[in-house]
């Protein structure tokens, strides 16, 4: 077994502080500089490794949603089940805030939201869904419950949705959302 390179342990850091950094500060914000201090290199290595701030970004906001499959979960409790997982994605880590702050203001984080959202919720709605060629509609309505409801709990903080407990916030999206994947107009 060959030992990790230093290169290697060096690339991880800089994604962690960059994740930290953009999810604090957002992608305006956010500094080459200040990455490099936390992550403790010199701001010259960010640029070797990642070229500029863009690609940084884009190399921090690689996320995989971890969707459940749903198979093992009952047809009408789909929409609770996908609400609770992105509860738990939300706490669990801090790309999805970052990407949510930075989407808010910067073309490009925008963009990867939604592919994110496209690759990852489509296929679900695509196998779930009444009608598979509603999909895109489908994953697009999910996302707007979830990334919605994400925006004024941990971004801008609104002090009903940041102190609904969690089965209460379950209990109001749930539904919904689990009209948008089984339901028709």
């Amino acid at each position: 077994m060959t030992a990790p390179r230093r290169s290697d342990a060096t690339r991880a850091a800089i994604l962690t502080a960059a994740r930290e950094r953009f999810a604090a500060d957002g992608f305006e914000r956010a500094t080459i500089r200040a990455i490099a201090a936390d992550a403790r290199i010199d701001p010259s290595l960010v640029m070797r490794y990642y070229g500029n701030k863009e690609k940084l970004f884009a190399a921090a906001a690689e996320f995989d949603l971890r969707l459940p499959p749903l198979t093992q979960t009952p047809v009408e409790n789909h929409g609770a089940a996908l609400v609770e997982h992105f509860l738990d994605r939300w706490s669990e880590d801090e790309t999805l805030l970052a990407l949510i702050r930075a989407a808010v203001s910067h073309e490009a984080a925008a963009q990867r939201m939604r592919e994110i959202f496209a690759a990852q919720v489509g296929p679900i709605a695509a196998r779930l869904a009444p009608d598979p060629s509603s999909a895109p509609i489908r994953a697009g309505l999910i996302a707007t419950q979830i990334l919605g409801f994400a925006l004024c709990r941990f971004v801008l903080r609104v002090p009903p949705i940041v102190d609904l407990d969690r089965e209460a916030a379950i209990a109001w999206l749930g539904p919904t959302v689990q009209r948008y994947l089984h339901g028709t107009i």
